[in-house]
């Protein structure tokens, strides 16, 4: 038996971070009822479509990354048919998951007041988008550029980039995820619901952790410095191979540099003064990349990659996207379904694994 088995959770969110919620309930065996919006012929991301994709398709690549084992409801929320439907699932229903602009709460009938007085026993989990602005749209890119994470990230100040995913989605979803939780927990004891909210806003702010306290506690303002670590040398370096692949190091501490050095045939490295503790490699970090550069283009990537392993380096090679899927751990966490006629695939959302002591 899946844990939620017998739960069953209204979805009224659309794009990412509330269908990722309902998502993780689904993979948990809990019934999920997507309810979309008929107005507008569905969820929107339905049709954020590629241009290689079909244009005359129900569904996207996008929209399935986060709608596998859900039941899908259009319904028109403003008209009586669609309230009255609505409010059947409410009744019953032990989670709910929104995402709406507050302005919209009545018209739709989700207002906090309406869905406690229609079920006490519901947990309403709400995702909102500033903190303070509750009326305000948002949307992942807006939230990144923000909340100082497009600042960081890229080459430099003139090559800015944003995460080529919607992290901020991600982490309020798993926020939202806790929080309904807990609620859950308290139920289990009190009877009584809750509502639990989190702004993308917040969650992003919280995800910032030692970037953060680079800044709150040494005044450090975050930089772009491509894939390097402000604090740790060489961490983050890039280093094309003989045979055109590149690997990426994470080396953390003196002893892993010292390693480094040996496999590399450049033992002397480790007790170079400008290299010796990792705040030397820091502070010389671009003589480092130079120094350690020539030796790594003169091996090919797989081999210098185990030879790092055997000799505890954290390395990594940099993969493209294919190579990834088709990796052991990619197909076992790949779902497929068919949606609406479409035969869809996605990552599992949940990556934990639980079992008996």
């Amino acid at each position: 038996m899946k844990p939620f088995e017998g739960l069953l959770v209204v979805e009224t969110a659309g794009v990412l971070a509330g269908p990722s919620v309902g998502l993780f309930f689904a993979e948990l065996g809990a019934r999920v009822v997507k309810v979309e919006n008929q107005r507008a012929g569905g969820d929107v991301t339905r049709r954020w479509k590629l241009p290689t994709e079909d244009p005359t398709a129900p569904v996207s690549a996008y929209f399935s990354s986060v709608n596998w084992g859900k039941e899908h409801l259009l319904l028109d929320l403003q008209s009586t048919e669609g309230r009255i439907r609505l409010d059947a699932l409410l009744h019953q229903a032990d989670v709910l998951v929104t995402n709406h602009l507050s302005g919209d709460e009545e018209k739709l009938g989700l207002s906090r007041d309406r869905v406690r007085s229609l079920n006490p026993r519901l947990v309403h989990g709400h995702i909102a988008g500033f903190a303070d602005r509750s009326d305000r749209p948002a949307f992942d890119v807006v939230l990144q550029a923000e909340t100082g994470y497009i600042s960081m990230t890229g080459t430099d100040a003139g090559h800015l980039a944003k995460l080529p995913i919607a992290l901020i989605d991600v982490l309020a979803a798993h926020q939202l995820k806790e929080g309904i939780l807990l609620a859950l927990i308290q139920r289990a004891s009190t009877g009584r619901g809750a509502f639990v909210e989190v702004s993308l806003e917040e969650a992003a702010l919280s995800g910032l952790i030692n970037q953060a306290s680079n800044q709150l506690m040494a005044g450090h303002v975050a930089a772009p410095i491509g894939t390097l670590h402000p604090n740790i040398a060489p961490y983050g370096e890039l280093f094309p191979c003989l045979d055109g692949g590149r690997i990426i190091l994470a080396v953390g501490s003196d002893a892993q540099f010292a390693n480094l050095c040996t496999v590399l045939g450049h033992p002397g490295l480790a007790t170079d003064p400008r290299f010796r503790t990792n705040r030397d490699r820091v502070v010389h970090r671009t003589a480092l990349a130079e120094a350690l550069a020539p030796a790594i283009a003169h091996q090919k990537r797989d081999d210098l990659l185990a030879a790092l392993r055997t000799a505890q380096v954290p390395a990594g090679a940099v993969r493209a996207l294919d190579e990834v899927m088709g990796s052991p751990a990619a197909r076992a966490m790949t779902l497929s379904a068919t949606i609406d006629g479409v035969m869809t695939h996605r990552i599992r959302g949940n990556a934990f694994r639980i079992t008996d002591l």
